[in-house]
């Protein structure tokens, strides 16, 4: 079977970094977009298993592109796991609200990040 694939919506080269690794190290297959808007075009093309999505991105925040994601017919079926480094109540109801189907929080360890893609992909 091959691997899952795991699309990584970051600005951040740090943290495109961690995720990669922590992914590619766990047996996933990532590709990554550093722009909001650029996001519905590589999921409809890669169509992956998960999208791992930041908020605060350029153009276009995570928030509108997780709704643009789960109102679109190729689309809104993948999981959606929003990371961010908003830890508010009302950003976790915001995203659930546009259709996120998990929320973790930077800064975050190994185990939390596995825990949410395994939890969301299997």
């Amino acid at each position: 079977m091959a691997p899952k694939l795991i699309l990584i919506v970051e600005d951040s080269q740090t943290y495109i970094q961690i995720a990669e690794s922590i992914c590619v190290d766990n047996g996933y297959k990532t590709v990554t977009v550093t722009e909001g808007e650029k996001v519905l075009a590589m999921a409809i093309e890669k169509k992956p298993d998960l999208i791992l999505l930041d908020v605060i991105l350029p153009n276009k925040n995570g928030f509108q592109v997780c709704r643009q994601l789960k109102t679109n017919e190729e689309t809104k079926d993948i999981r959606i796991v929003i990371v961010s480094s908003k830890d508010q109540a009302s950003d976790k109801f915001w995203a659930k609200k546009q259709g996120a189907d998990d929320y973790i929080t930077k800064p975050y360890g190994e185990e939390d990040l596995l825990s949410a893609i395994e939890k969301n992909v299997g």
